[in-house]
């Protein structure tokens, strides 16, 4: 299955979609697949400023813990309860309901170095 073509890629298996001053965040069904099954999510507290290029979480699984970035600036506000429930939506869901995390950007400046759906599912075929 591609992945969806609304998103941008990191060659780190961060997704991004932006709505407007929304930027939400998850990884990769590529990602998803590499960590097997996923176990536990923590993700940084709404209110949390996060600078591009920083840590906004972990991501663990019962192969390794794995640190999601943010290419993006700004201030986390919504975390995604569902998924610190139920870490096994990240496997299941990672574009849907296993997203991570929503940003309200203020620099999104780092989202034009990204790579487009055919772009990311052509250096990361999912097997």
């Amino acid at each position: 299955m591609p992945s969806p073509s609304n998103l941008k890629f990191t060659d780190s298996h961060e997704w991004f979609r932006v709505d407007h001053e929304t930027v939400t965040v998850g990884i990769t069904q590529y990602a998803a697949n590499e960590l097997t099954d996923v176990t536990y999510v923590q993700m940084k507290a709404p209110g949390t400023q996060i600078d591009p290029g920083t840590s906004i979480g972990e991501v663990e699984s019962v192969k390794t813990t794995s640190d999601v970035y943010s290419v993006v600036g700004g201030s986390i506000v919504e975390v995604n309860d569902a998924v610190s429930k139920d870490a096994s939506l990240v496997n299941s869901d990672p574009y849907g309901k296993g997203w991570l995390v929503k940003l309200k950007a203020t620099d999104i400046s780092g989202l034009q170095q990204l790579m487009d759906a055919s772009s990311y599912d052509s250096k990361h075929p999912i097997h």
